[in-house]
């Protein structure tokens, strides 16, 4: 259950997809991350752009200064990384992420034992969120069902409330009618 924890913090929502890094994954996977991203080049045909597709540098700075606020540590938050080219200290590229399939279709490339175990316990989290969300979304359906009883309730009580004044006004005007000085004779 740890590691599915584990796994679920590193799960970003971009573009509308649940997605993960490609460094997580390779972290994840026990392998660099040029590695994985060679992997998928040499497979490129598995990966269309709803399984993967590289972040623009707008989604990259967003996701990287969330990440900032949730380390304190500047050693742990996200950086453009290094991929292998043949001048001097290689070139920054953007980070690629996986959407669930193309994290599912990367178990077809990547076959070591640790690679496969990975691979389920990531499939497991991406239920686990997904089972969540709908938790979560029937609890919004509750909320507003609750909201709108609320409001019907409202009207209730407001005209239950004015009939009360009215009853009490009726009753504050027969008092004062009974308990008026007669005028007149009284009889003995």
């Amino acid at each position: 259950m740890q590691i599915i924890r584990s796994i679920q913090n590193r799960i970003y929502e971009i573009r509308g997809e649940r997605v993960m890094l490609d460094r997580d994954l390779a972290e994840l996977y026990g392998t660099e991350t040029k590695f994985l991203n060679l992997a998928v080049k040499r497979n490129v045909n598995r990966f269309p752009k709803d399984f993967m597709f590289q972040l623009t540098k707008a989604e990259f700075e967003a996701l990287r200064s969330q990440f900032a606020t949730i380390n304190e540590n500047p050693a742990d938050s996200l950086r453009l990384q290094s991929a292998t080219s043949k001048g001097r200290g290689g070139t920054r590229y953007l980070p690629y992420v996986f959407t669930e399939q193309g994290v599912a279709m990367l178990s077809g490339i990547l076959t070591t034992d640790r690679a496969i175990q990975m691979n389920i316990a990531i499939m497991r989290a991406f239920v686990e969120i997904r089972k969540i969300l709908l938790k979560e979304s029937d609890l919004k359906e509750q909320l507003r069902e609750l909201k709108e009883r609320i409001g019907e309730h409202d009207v209730q009580l407001s005209q239950i409330y004015d009939a009360m004044e009215n009853m009490l006004d009726e009753k504050a005007a027969e008092r004062k009618w009974e308990e008026r000085e007669r005028i007149g004779f009284r009889k003995k």
